[in-house]
């Protein structure tokens, strides 16, 4: 893809300022293998290369970051011994995330053919998401220019944090690279199993994070990213029929029955409806007022073990940055994948000891 110089040249420029406000976040201790500078020495383009092309990206459509997000959470919540790459998918039929053309698949969600060219992103098990259909070119980023020397990986740390910056007014953080791609794809039922539902009570929430070594503060900080993004009716026609969630604020239910007049309408809404496509802490002031939409995030504030923290959170947005920076990180380490665990994969979407002519690294 060719990139507009000039383009180029004010994101890279902008660089060491942004690199000073990322030292103001507390970030977890680094995991064995990882580094801040992992690939500077390798592939120092890799940063501005995915800078600008998601920047075109998400000049069309700023709704890909929600999505995009939520790609990361599942990769980093899906057999999570086995961290996954995170692929580009072109494709015409209907958008993963409103009126896209791109979308975003990734190793948890996705089933291989191996040898045959062909690939799809399984059906996601929150049924606020639109599943993505099978796509048509696969992008890794970086392209050949990083391709012996970078894994698919790196893409999901650094697109996660890329996002934030170029589009949503969210906190500017670094993430750590250096983890290899897996050995195996994630079974669709593990992937079903693991991913928390948009029904789930705190109770549910707290033992799935605490599985995975995340804390109450982890989940509630997390949460906050549903600050962007949209929901379908059907993740949250529950609270509307055949009874209303006393839990609801009555005006804000008054205008979902707008969007949903029925529990098998198709229609979508924001998740945060005050700002639905800007990162910040919006999305506590909407449980703190009852217009929570799916039953997970409105029960955040219902539980006394949680409602502490949303309330801190809606009346100070530069808690919730660092809190979340802090989970995203410590998210994103765990159980990394290094050394011989891992491979650097020839093509994202297949294990080396599976892809025709290529030998695992």
């Amino acid at each position: 893809m060719a990139f507009k110089p000039l383009l180029l040249l004010l994101l890279i420029s902008s660089l060491p300022l942004i690199s000073s406000r990322s030292e103001l976040h507390d970030y977890p201790p680094l995991a064995d293998g990882l580094a801040w500078e992992f690939y500077d020495g390798t592939c120092h383009e890799l940063e501005s290369i995915v800078r600008a092309h998601l920047r075109s990206v998400f000049d069309s459509d700023v709704g890909l970051a929600a999505g995009l997000l939520r790609v990361f959470f599942h990769d980093c919540f899906v057999q999570v011994p086995a961290v996954s790459c995170h692929l580009l998918v072109v494709s015409t039929k209907p958008p993963f995330v409103r009126g896209a053309m791109a979308r975003f698949c990734s190793r948890a969600v996705m089933a291989s053919k191996h040898r045959r060219r062909t690939r799809r992103c399984g059906r996601r098990p929150s049924s606020h998401q639109r599943s993505p259909e099978p796509g048509g070119a696969c992008l890794r980023f970086g392209g050949f220019l990083c391709r012996y020397y970078c894994s698919c990986c790196p893409g999901s740390s650094i697109l996660a944090f890329f996002f934030l910056l170029l589009q949503t007014g969210g906190p500017y953080f670094k993430m750590p690279l250096g983890r290899r791609d897996s050995l195996s794809f994630a079974p669709a039922a593990d992937t079903i199993a693991s991913i928390p539902s948009p029904r789930s009570n705190v109770t549910a929430l707290l033992k799935t994070f605490k599985d995975r070594k995340l804390s109450l503060m982890d989940l509630v900080a997390l949460s906050g990213a549903h600050t962007i993004g949209v929901g379908h009716c059907a993740a949250f026609a529950d609270r509307l029929y055949p009874a209303q969630d006393a839990d609801m604020d009555p005006s804000f239910a008054e205008r979902l029955h707008a969007t949903c007049p029925s529990a098998a309408a198709a229609n979508a809404t924001g998740l945060d409806f005050r700002s639905p496509d800007a990162f910040d802490n919006m999305y506590f002031v909407d449980l703190v007022n009852g217009e929570g939409l799916l039953a997970s995030d409105q029960g955040l504030f219902g539980d006394a073990r949680t409602k502490k923290l949303v309330k801190k959170f809606a009346g100070e947005q530069k808690r919730f940055f660092r809190k979340f920076v802090r989970a995203v990180v410590k998210m994103s380490q765990l159980d990394v994948l290094t050394g011989s665990k891992g491979e650097i994969r020839r093509d994202c979407t297949v294990p080396n000891s599976a892809a025709a002519g290529l030998s695992a690294m």
